[in-house]
């Protein structure tokens, strides 16, 4: 499955379109490599997405057979590794 829409079904991410910005941006990281949005994800690959205001990484545990009709909860598709949270530069 490639990494955009595995980022939109597993609800990292709200919409395809925004996946496709961050693997464009290099804030999507497989394997310790920036990642296009075609690149297939497979079960075993820890992703490291950095947002504007935190950095996730995941271990991917399952990757669904089909984008249609997905029903699997977001918890059984990929496991938390870290969650960071930058500070922010409010006064």
């Amino acid at each position: 499955m490639r990494l955009d829409l595995f980022l939109k079904i597993s609800r990292l991410v709200k919409r395809r379109a925004v996946a496709q910005e961050m693997c464009g941006a290099g804030r999507v990281l497989v394997n310790g490599h920036a990642a296009k949005p075609a690149r297939e994800v497979r079960p075993g690959d820890a992703v490291r997405l950095s947002y504007t205001s935190r950095t996730i990484d995941i271990r991917v545990l399952v990757v669904p057979a089909s984008s249609k009709n997905v029903k699997t909860p977001p918890e059984e598709l990929y496991r938390v590794t870290s969650d960071q949270r930058q500070p922010s530069d409010e006064f």
